[in-house]
């Protein structure tokens, strides 16, 4: 009988798929180290099982003890399978912007989930690196792995990832390409090729809002550098000591944008449900194809399954709300059916500026059309009633038509996006779109950012 004792046995000899669609301007040969295979679905499960491993030879880990991570989620799940099998409590600490499938899937695994901010500094005893220390300190009989700066994180891909590429390409690949994160990959795989032939080139996929790039090209570690971006696994606002930037020959820097559309392609075109550090590495792959010749073999790690992103990068709402959509929109009329079914909402001119404040609170809206028997006769915007209610508060309890502004311009349903744009400026945030039978639709100032974008 052929079988494995446990699923960890199951980790490791992923595939390497060519690329053939999203590739095709590429001259190079450009195959794919899908690492979803893992039981785990990530490359995470390799470094999990081997920084516990370690941890356990060194007697840092006790039988029963509580195992404690800031992870993005792929390392979670690779250690809470391994939590499974040797019997530890986990406690993983993610960022608010981390998907929720990334949470309910740890969850399901046995883990303890605590959610943390994103957008504060890592210093911040609110950040999740913070919270990760904390609670290591504070729980008894616990260990801290630490992946950002835990050796046994490259180790790991030294001794299997790297190794595993070298084989299958029969020691002919030339190019690496790696979403940086915790550096764990790309520094332990990298260093492994460069050995068996130091010709390879090691390429790191950085993003904006991540410091990476710029430290690899000038030994500065700058704080302009960093601001909260959406792209999930890679870049960092810190060094991790598991990033060898000697090992790394360049790093190309990919837009949120661009990694979610290359997500969605790969699924699309390539049959590979894969997340979106895989199609930011792609979509630098892409700017760089002249980097490429004919002969060359380009591995590019595909990191996680797509099943962790199908409430953000694969859901049509939500790419459409970041403007990541590319809909075609070329009129008045395309962006009023991108809005659905939504109802133009509207205000009296004698209802009460609270009123309004309150309609625009449970609607999300920064305008509201002001109407007077029956006809639009003048709109309040968010901005310019707050500035109202800084010098007057009483007009809280004042009538619509005291404060409305003159009524927003009106478009036909086949307005191009040029000539709404030309109506929509400082002064004026919103227009109307006439859709017929007394009734209109508004189209704001970031329902045009959103199409042009």
């Amino acid at each position: 009988m052929k079988f494995y004792n446990n699923v960890l046995e199951t980790i490791g000899n992923t595939p390497l798929i060519r690329l053939n669609k999203v590739t095709k301007d590429i001259k190079a040969t450009v195959l794919a180290k899908v690492e979803t295979t893992n039981p785990g679905n990530s490359i995470k499960d390799r470094m999990a099982v081997k920084m516990i491993d370690i941890a356990e030879k060194e007697g840092l880990i006790k039988p029963g003890g509580t195992i404690i991570e800031g992870t993005s989620g792929n390392t979670g799940m690779g250690l809470a399978l391994a939590c499974v099998i040797k019997g530890y409590k986990l406690i993983c600490v993610l960022s608010d912007k981390q998907s929720k499938e990334k949470m309910d899937i740890l969850r399901a695994v046995g883990a303890e989930v605590v959610v943390c901010p994103t957008a504060v500094e890592p210093t911040d005893p609110r950040s999740y690196y913070s919270v990760s220390k904390r609670l290591a300190e504070e729980t008894p009989n616990s260990w801290y792995v630490n992946q950002y700066d835990n050796p046994a994180n490259a180790l790991a891909h030294y001794e299997q990832t790297g190794p595993e590429i070298w084989e299958q390409t029969d020691g002919k690949i030339t190019h690496l390409v790696v979403g940086v994160g915790t550096g764990g990959t790309i520094s332990g795989t990298g260093k492994y090729l460069k050995e068996q032939n130091p010709a390879v080139q090691n390429i790191g996929i950085d993003t904006y809002g991540s410091v990476f790039k710029k430290y690899h090209e000038t030994g500065i570690f700058d704080e302009n550098e960093i601001y909260p971006y959406i792209t999930e696994g890679i870049g960092e606002d810190i060094l991790p000591k598991n990033v060898d930037f000697s090992v790394i020959d360049y790093f190309e820097k990919v837009t949120d944008k661009d990694a979610a559309v290359m997500t969605r392609r790969l699924a699309r075109e390539e049959g590979i449900f894969v997340g979106n550090s895989a199609g930011a590495a792609i979509a630098g792959l892409l700017q760089m194809k002249d980097r490429f010749k004919e002969g060359d073999v380009v591995v590019v790690v595909f990191h996680d399954h797509g099943s962790r992103y199908v409430g953000k990068m694969f859901n049509d709402d939500w790419m459409r709300e970041r403007g990541f959509l590319n809909e075609g929109i070329k009129n008045a009329k395309d962006l009023v059916e991108r809005h659905g079914n939504r109802s133009l909402v509207t205000c009296g001119s004698e209802e009460l500026v609270s009123h309004a404040v309150a309609k625009m609170k449970t609607y999300d809206i920064s305008q509201i059309p002001v109407t007077k028997d029956g006809v639009i006769a003048g709109y309040v915007d968010e901005s310019k009633l707050y500035q109202n209610l800084i010098e007057n508060p009483t007009i809280m309890d004042a009538p619509l038509h005291q404060v409305m502004e003159a009524p927003l311009p009106i478009v036909s349903l086949k307005a191009s996006i040029e000539e709404i744009s030309k109506s929509v400026n400082k002064q004026i945030p919103a227009v109307l779109v006439d859709l017929g039978e007394d009734k209109f639709h508004i189209i704001t100032r970031h329902d045009l950012i959103s199409a042009i974008a």
